[in-house]
């Protein structure tokens, strides 16, 4: 029997090097997915059901504003891996710290809109809550608001190890993060009483603090210091060339929000705050299957990448095949999953909330068709193949909302999930045809742009 060392060196370096960094995301995200798990009976205990659905109402609607970095992280991402493929450094640090300036700057602007907008936005109004929340509703906006633009600018980080094909590492310093806040909000359910306030603060705060530290450090001490940004390697020429694709990421986000992260406040509005913490203690439940599959899946954004820049289609053809293979074995999980999930979730939250059995299987359904539409989406983005996806998803947002709307009106809280999952199979029906065009050198028109 071969040793893990012996399978690694006999596969393509490529290979190799992803299936070492899905190893090391798999003991991340892991620990990740517990602290997770953990940490929603704690702040939930910590507040009440209520809040707790206003919470992530709230949390949901400042991550919207994560899109306005213009597409420029994951535009960043493309051009540095070709750089790398072409071994030009110089380039590639160039990209590196253009991207922290236009990040820093966009972040920036940002945060003074998002200031502006909360001083006159009618938060009980938005979500059909008690009036006396509005001014502790502003102050959550405001710290979320804050840390989110920080958390713009720091995750470049993130990235860079990412586009460096070492998500492992990007895995492990997100997993730090979410451990210090696990215990920072430990320590405050003993310390003080149910606080919004301080739930988003120190929520929000940590993660953001320990990759800032992790990037200072890496930048100074670590190999990547030949990438270090510095204000003398930004060139603003190349803006323009880092947002040639991350306009088109940024539409796709936009329309990505309309589509899916909207249904936190289609249920305040409809059904009520408690409705939405049912819906993500269920989704936190089943999103440990599609972590794992996103942890499988995102290394090979940057392989194939770097294997369509060098012409490497039966790598990307047996790769495919084999993620096709894998997921085809997480619809067996899911489906163990939702067979115990009445008893995980009486382990887990105890009987603080009920969760009904239509939404864990609506979402089960859910978390397979998103992660099937990922293998093919996080594949054509490697290439920068997505003006169809884009199309696609103009398309579903234009009917998001009324979708959404009706969807909840007619079944309740599991009904919401019926459109977006349609949405992913659709993209996985066209996304598998557009790669099997790219891979095979067919990809004409629309199909190839």
């Amino acid at each position: 029997m071969k040793s893990i060392r012996d399978t690694l060196s006999s596969m393509s370096s490529r290979s190799a090097q992803a299936t070492r960094h899905i190893a090391i995301s798999l003991v991340a995200r892991g620990i990740g997915i517990l602290c997770s798990l953990l940490v929603v009976p704690m702040t939930i205990n910590y507040v009440n059901p209520t809040q707790y659905g206003i919470w992530l109402t709230v949390s949901s609607i400042i991550g919207w504003i994560a899109i306005f970095d213009l597409g420029l992280a994951n535009g960043f991402r493309n051009k540095f891996v070709q750089a790398k493929a072409h071994d030009d450094i110089k380039l590639a640090r160039e990209y590196l710290s253009t991207t922290y300036f236009s990040l820093t700057i966009t972040a920036t602007i940002i945060f003074v809109c998002l200031i502006i907008v909360n001083h006159f936005l009618d938060w009980p109004g938005l979500l059909k809550v008690d009036s006396a929340l509005g001014t502790e509703l502003r102050q959550v906006f405001a710290i979320l608001g804050f840390f989110l633009c920080l958390n713009m600018v720091v995750n470049t980080f993130a990235t860079v190890l990412t586009a460096d094909q070492k998500p492992g590492y990007a895995s492990v310093v997100n997993c730090l993060g979410q451990v210090f806040s696990l215990i920072s909000i430990f320590i405050l359910t003993r310390v003080s009483n149910g606080s919004l306030l301080n739930l988003s603060l120190y929520f929000a705060g940590v993660p953001c603090l320990v990759m800032l530290l992790s990037s200072m450090y890496a930048f100074r001490f670590t190999r990547y210091r030949e990438y270090a940004p510095r204000i003398g390697m930004i060139r603003i020429r190349l803006v323009k060339d880092i947002l040639g694709k991350g306009i088109q990421f940024f539409v796709i986000y936009i329309c990505i929000i309309l589509i899916f992260q909207m249904i936190n406040l289609v249920l305040s509005r409809e059904i009520g705050p408690v409705s939405v913490t049912q819906y993500n203690i269920a989704n936190k439940y089943f999103n440990i299957l599609y972590m794992v599959m996103v942890i499988v899946i995102n290394p090979f954004w940057s392989a194939f990448t770097d294997a369509y820049t060098k012409k490497d289609t039966d790598w990307m053809r047996g790769t495919l095949s084999k993620l096709e293979k894998l997921w085809l074995l997480s619809v067996l999980a899911a489906i163990l999953m939702l067979s115990v999930s009445r008893i995980f979730y009486r382990i887990w939250i105890k009987d603080s909330v009920t969760v009904p059995f239509t939404l864990s299987a609506a979402m089960a359904v859910f978390v397979l068709t998103k992660s099937l539409a990922d293998i093919y989406m996080y594949a054509i983005n490697g290439i920068g193949a997505i003006r169809l996806q884009l199309i696609l998803y103009i398309v579903f947002a234009v009917i998001s909302w009324p979708c959404l709307v009706w969807s909840c009106r007619l079944l309740g809280v599991y009904g919401v999930l019926l459109f977006p999952s349609f949405v992913y199979v659709a993209q996985a029906v066209v996304g598998k045809l557009q790669l099997s065009k790219l891979i095979s050198g067919t990809a004409a028109g629309i199909w190839g742009k």
